[in-house]
């Protein structure tokens, strides 16, 4: 893969760059729309921003200046050579993101598990932002990851159950492996399966790096639950959740605590920014006026 060998400290508008960050890393982010900033947080952990943007991005820049970021580790970014991946390093690597950008605020737009780390960014800086929108996101990856199995035993009656927390993903693998076996892996994240054959056209690239996927594993912090923090943070909040999206667990929206908390329930699974794309815009554009 390909870098720019200088460092860049801007992204300009409808424009792709490769930010440096403190320790090093080059991150892929692409400027593309008009109007406030909103820094795609992507989920995973370690997938990529151009899925997002080629099935479901694109509709919010006319009124957004969208940026697709690939965290470290992911996609087109430079994996960290020092295998630095812990969640405070990629709430600052989103700032840094920021401050390329040279605005004071921004919103974030999170999908998946991307809702941990724009949390935290929220969190800690929560001056900078306008607002948070949270897109079929997890606050608590270990209680997804059960619902998963809960939903993978509904489809070919299984009877897979975890007998302690630290066991969780060792049953998981297995019961993502007996839905890949009976061909269904697809339902986890639609009804459709072209929906999900375009999503796996697009991720299959040559030129994505997966290297936080294989890491993210490594810290612990990760699958910790979240969700009590949300009263915590007094930012406008825009939940977007779908009726049937079985990744996250289709009441893990009713469990956010955010004082100040707008929540949407649109038809539709863990794509439905593809899927009911123009409801999900409606949504956001609704959010930011």
């Amino acid at each position: 893969m390909a870098f720019a060998q200088t460092k860049m400290t801007a992204v300009d508008r409808d424009s792709s760059a490769y930010i440096e960050t403190q320790d090093g890393v080059k991150l892929f982010a692409k400027s593309a729309g008009n109007g406030p900033v909103c820094i795609f947080v992507h989920g995973g952990p370690g997938a990529w921003s151009k899925s997002f943007e080629e099935m479901g991005g694109r509709g919010l820049e006319k009124r957004l200046r969208m940026v697709y970021l690939d965290q470290r580790g992911c996609g087109r970014s430079e994996v960290s050579t020092s295998g630095n991946y812990s969640l405070d390093r990629m709430v600052e690597d989103i700032e840094a993101i920021r401050h390329a950008l040279g605005v004071e605020r921004i919103y974030l737009l999170a999908h998946s598990f991307g809702g941990v780390i724009a949390v935290n960014y929220a969190k800690k800086y929560p001056d900078h932002l306008f607002g948070l929108i949270l897109a079929n996101s997890t606050l608590d990856l270990n209680s997804s990851l059960e619902d998963q199995m809960e939903y993978v035993n509904q489809l070919i009656h299984s009877n897979f159950k975890v007998t302690a927390r630290d066991s969780i993903l060792t049953t998981f693998s297995l019961a993502r492996r007996a839905l890949s076996a009976k061909d269904l892996s697809y339902k986890m994240l639609s009804d459709d399966k072209k929906t999900v054959d375009k999503l796996d056209h697009i991720d299959e690239s040559p030129d994505r790096t997966y290297d936080f996927g294989k890491h993210v594993w490594d810290y612990k912090i990760y699958c910790e639950d979240f969700r009590p923090e949300t009263k915590e943070i007094k930012v406008p909040v825009l939940v977007i959740a779908g009726k049937k999206d079985y990744a996250i667990g289709v009441n893990h929206y009713r469990t956010f605590q955010f004082p100040h908390q707008r929540t949407v329930l649109i038809e539709g699974g863990h794509v439905l920014y593809y899927e009911q794309n123009k409801a999900f815009v409606d949504a956001i554009f609704s959010f930011i006026k």
